[in-house]
């Protein structure tokens, strides 16, 4: 039973960080000529003019930290508690979005590098949020403990 659960623990670690990496480069750095329209949207629609550029450095920085969190065994179950709360608190952000029917604008890069700017559902990111959640807290149970006999 512990092999399933080191298994699964990896699996679901290693999907985990990959997603949370995607996010954070995407959150950090965008792709050249492009915006990340999200953070603006929660500074404009809260008043709050923190959100952007210091709440998405903030938000980038610890997508980073859980995915190096979850990564090493020894601090997976930190890692994915400190997961449970970041995607918490993002996914309660989106919500707000969704309550206030508001459109995510996203940048498409397109042929050419032609930078176009169009308009998405906030469900689409709050289900990605949501299935982070999921697997943070599914990788809180699922992690063997070292008090677990072999």
């Amino acid at each position: 039973m512990r092999e399933a659960r080191t298994l699964g623990g990896w699996v679901i670690a290693l999907f985990l960080a990959a997603m949370l990496i995607w996010m954070a480069v995407d959150t950090l750095a965008p792709p050249a000529g492009t915006k990340n329209h999200l953070f603006q949207l929660f500074a404009d629609t809260s008043g709050i003019a923190y959100f952007e550029p210091t709440g998405r450095l903030v938000a980038g920085g610890l997508e980073v930290l859980v995915a190096l969190l979850v990564f090493i065994p020894f601090t997976r179950r930190f890692g994915a508690i400190l997961g449970v709360l970041l995607m918490t608190g993002l996914t309660a952000l989106v919500v707000q979005l969704m309550m206030l029917n508001i459109e995510i604008p996203v940048d498409v890069v397109g042929e050419g590098g032609a930078v176009t700017t169009t308009s998405a559902d906030p469900g689409a990111v709050f289900y990605l949020l949501l299935g982070l959640l999921v697997a943070s807290l599914t990788l809180i149970f699922v992690h063997p403990g070292k008090d677990e006999p072999a």
